[in-house]
């Protein structure tokens, strides 16, 4: 869903290219920290189907955090982890503890606190979609779009972008559950939410046609499925998403054109790189369908 973004802090660090020379034959270079290497190796880890390996180091990062925040950083890495094995139940077990660093922020930085808050809730939400779990989804999307509306004054992130995330899940859900009208309304005010506020759709409205095209994939409408996501993909910010190269590829197989489904899904390999949800879901069912 709407930015989705990848693992921050840790991760981030840990994706620091590697430098071709020692450190100690740079002058002036600081070390890298073994914690932001054992973050990327983890991180590779997860992303090669070596999950159980993967865990253990971000156990060990969580059992010797130096601070709140560095735990907090670890565990969500953890709960990323599991979603590559869409394992629904432990990725909301850990996304609730990384909420529950950010509640104890509230007091010296409200705005973002709530924000992560609903960061987090709307990313668990968001591995269980995934893993098929899809009430408990859709309860950790209602909790957080209500606490990101918790944010305070002065706001930093529009009302109207959380309702437009819940509608946006709300009628992914309910393709899912096979409801195609309950779906098309949600479509429908996911529209109108996009039009009340020009500024939140500049960044949000490449989303929507996403949107229509899950949606028309799940209740059966191959064609507008291909239209929407083949439409999707064009848009500025969404080509390299495997999670949408992923839909039309299962769009394409289900159409039974082979050849073009098997190019997708592996672009969508390919594409799998980071540490988030988009690659923890599109990652392992390409390996699959690419027999690798």
């Amino acid at each position: 869903m709407a930015r989705m973004r990848t693992v921050r802090s840790l991760v981030t660090a840990g994706l620091v290219a590697a430098v071709p020379f020692p450190l100690a034959a740079q002058s002036g270079a600081a070390p890298r920290s073994p914690r932001a290497d054992s973050t990327r190796d983890a991180s590779r880890l997860d992303v090669d189907g070596q999950t159980a390996k993967a865990r253990a180091i971000f156990q060990a990062q969580i059992d010797n955090a130096p601070d709140a925040a560095a735990k907090s950083a670890a565990q969500r890495a953890m709960a990323i982890s599991y979603a590559f094995d869409g394992d629904c139940a432990n990725a909301v077990k850990y996304e609730a503890l990384v909420i529950a660093y950010w509640v104890t922020r509230e007091s010296a930085e409200p705005q973002n606190a709530f924000y992560q808050q609903g960061e987090m809730a709307n990313e668990a939400a968001r591995v269980c979609i995934d893993a098929g779990n899809l009430d408990v989804a859709e309860t950790w999307y209602r909790k957080g779009t209500e606490l990101g509306l918790k944010e305070p004054a002065p706001k930093t992130h529009p009302t109207s972008l959380w309702e437009y995330r819940l509608t946006h899940a709300l009628g992914r859900l309910a393709a899912r559950r096979g409801n195609t009208a309950e779906a098309a309304k949600q479509i429908a005010q996911a529209r109108k939410i996009l039009a009340s506020d020009s500024a939140m759709a500049a960044a949000q409205a490449r989303f929507l046609p996403y949107l229509e095209g899950y949606v028309a994939l799940y209740t059966g409408d191959l064609a507008g499925a291909e239209a929407n996501l083949t439409k999707a993909l064009a848009l500025q910010g969404n080509g390299t998403d495997p999670f949408m190269t992923s839909l039309l590829a299962m769009t394409y197989e289900k159409q039974g054109k082979t050849a073009e489904a098997k190019a997708l899904w592996q672009k969508a390999y390919d594409l799998s790189t980071a540490h988030n949800p988009p690659a923890a879901f599109a990652r392992p069912l390409a390996r699959k369908k690419l027999g690798s």
